[in-house]
């Protein structure tokens, strides 16, 4: 400021006193300024300075208190942080009781999986014995078996044969060969398969010897039957033909009005003989039915010949019952073909000569029950 106020003077050279300096005159002193804009340009300067401290100092006092806002939650933050880790900490110590609990209970299970390890093995090795034991019966079973369905077809062979030579019924030997059949179909020996085609040829043989009108022949002979009490029989004399009556004609006509000659039932004569000759034609015709039955075609023809004959001579040929009951009995002799009997007894042969050469070779039914049972004995569990 002294610069200011005295810009005439000079400055003293430095590293000279000021009392060495040379004198100068004196000038004079100019009358004083008015301040100029310079002051009011500090003062500005100055409130600036001032505002902007005041906004530091605000700035500075906002961010402490976000400071301590931030420093307040994460108070909290850590203590929910702190109550959560104590909570955890005691669920951890509840699971580590638990799992303790799980690892006995484990060494339990272990130890009881080793015992029942241990069984099943035994179980396995009893199951192993087992199955020797039932393969070895299952060879004897099935042999067993196979001589059993073998018998049961003999039999039903045998029985066939003997049913069709003794009673001709061809329908019951034909049956009794297709039980044989379905019986043999069963047998697991393959060496009696062929056998099967000569039980067929037999059974299609007795099926062709059958009649094919059987039903309705006994009808016609039932309803034959029931016809006869109806037929008319030959008239006994003939008016026309009537002659004189000699000697011994009156003699006898004398006689018979004296005695007189009845049978016990008291019926008259003539009667009696038109019933006898019904009830012999009905009984030949019973006959004839029942070798129907029987397919006997001999014992059928001969009924009927005779039932044929009865109605010839007994009863009126000129009656047209009479007539439609005699066209009735030639149809009739048609029904049961009369062709030879059928030979059986092949099949039977047959199965006996097989049975014979299994019988010489024991090792023939056994092998075949061990290559059946092997499936069974290989399963392991």
């Amino acid at each position: 400021m002294s610069n200011v106020d005295n810009p005439s003077e000079s400055a003293a050279p430095e590293g000279v006193p000021p009392d060495v300096m040379p004198a100068r005159p004196a000038r004079t002193v100019p009358a004083p300024r008015e301040p100029g804009p310079r002051g009011g340009g500090s003062l500005a300067l100055a409130v600036l300075l001032a505002l902007i401290a005041l906004g530091a100092s605000g700035y500075v006092g906002w961010r402490q208190w976000q400071q301590e806002q931030g420093n307040a939650a994460d108070s909290q933050s850590v203590a929910s942080l702190q109550q959560r880790v104590a909570s955890l900490e005691t669920t951890l110590s509840g699971v580590s009781g638990e799992r303790t609990s799980l690892n006995q209970r484990l060494n339990d299970a272990a130890a009881v999986n080793r015992s029942l390890r241990e069984e099943l093995l035994g179980q396995a090795e009893r199951t192993r014995n087992l199955e020797d034991a039932v393969a070895k019966l299952a060879e004897k079973s099935l042999s067993g078996h196979d001589a059993m369905l073998l018998d049961e077809t003999e039999s039903l062979l045998r029985m066939a044969s003997e049913r069709y030579t003794l009673f001709h019924d061809a329908q019951g030997a034909a049956a009794a060969y297709a039980l044989a059949d379905q019986t043999l179909a069963a047998v697991n020996d393959t060496a009696f398969s062929g056998l099967r085609q000569s039980i067929s040829a037999e059974r299609d043989a007795l099926a062709k010897s059958q009649p094919a009108s059987q039903a309705n022949a006994l009808q016609q002979l039932t309803a034959l039957r029931g016809t006869l009490a109806m037929l008319p029989l030959k008239p006994l004399d003939n008016p026309g033909t009537t002659q004189a009556p000699d000697a011994w004609s009156r003699i006898s006509h004398a006689l018979a009005s004296v005695v007189s000659v009845q049978r016990d039932n008291g019926a008259p004569l003539a009667v009696a003989d038109a019933r006898f000759a019904r009830e012999l034609a009905e009984l030949d015709l019973a006959q004839a039915q029942v070798a129907l039955l029987a397919y006997d075609s001999t014992e059928y023809t001969a009924a009927l010949q005779r039932v044929d004959a009865a109605l010839s001579t007994q009863f009126d040929g000129r009656a047209p019952a009479v007539q439609q009951a005699q066209v009735t009995l030639k149809q009739l002799a048609a029904a049961l073909p009369a062709s030879a009997p059928v030979q059986l007894g092949a099949a039977l042969s047959e199965l006996r000569n097989l049975r014979a050469v299994h019988a010489l070779n024991p090792d023939t039914l056994p092998a075949a029950a061990s290559s059946a049972a092997k499936p069974t004995s290989g399963a392991k569990p």
